[in-house]
């Protein structure tokens, strides 16, 4: 795989609550067994929109990996839940004020397969990438079925993600 040299180069860090506080919530499975509430932020900006939850599966990616589309969801936060994963990466960026995302300050995070990522509403991210083997999730999100529940934003330039 040949990378482009003159992209913006971003290290992936390990997850933690704190560092992914801006994006949203992080949260675990349980270790025993037992009832586990992860207190998650669930949002919908929709009267309309009806709960969703969709079941994937993902084929992994290498890293470093190109990164040249974002996407967010103006009226919803999307939870997933790892059912069989390694590892996956997470790729957010804060949103500057006229809406589009600020490149400067893109986070991108590698997440253990027992803990589970909740975007809050309209947070930009990449799609959802396993690194290690195929990876299977549950997403929780609202939808209404309009062209409004995803926007998707192609990067001209875009920028390249590494391991640490």
């Amino acid at each position: 795989m040949q990378i482009a040299t003159r992209r913006p180069r971003i290290t992936a860090e390990a997850i933690t609550a704190e560092a992914f506080a801006p994006f949203g919530q992080v949260f675990a499975r349980p270790a025993e067994a037992g009832r586990l509430d992860p207190q998650l932020t669930l949002e919908n900006g929709r009267p309309d929109a009806q709960p969703m939850l969709t079941l994937i599966r993902v084929a992994p990616k290498q890293l470093p990996l190109e990164v040249t589309l974002l996407e967010r969801h103006p009226h919803s936060s999307q939870t997933f839940v790892p059912v069989h994963v390694d590892r996956y990466l997470v790729i957010v960026a804060p949103k500057q004020l006229d809406g589009r995302p600020d490149l400067a300050k893109v986070r991108a995070f590698i997440v253990a397969g027992d803990q589970g990522v909740n975007y809050r509403l309209d947070t930009w991210h990449h799609g959802l990438t396993v690194i290690d083997n195929e990876g299977e999730f549950a997403v929780w999100m609202w939808n209404d079925g309009s062209d409004a529940d995803t926007e998707f934003l192609t990067l001209s330039e875009g920028f390249v993600v590494l391991t640490p």
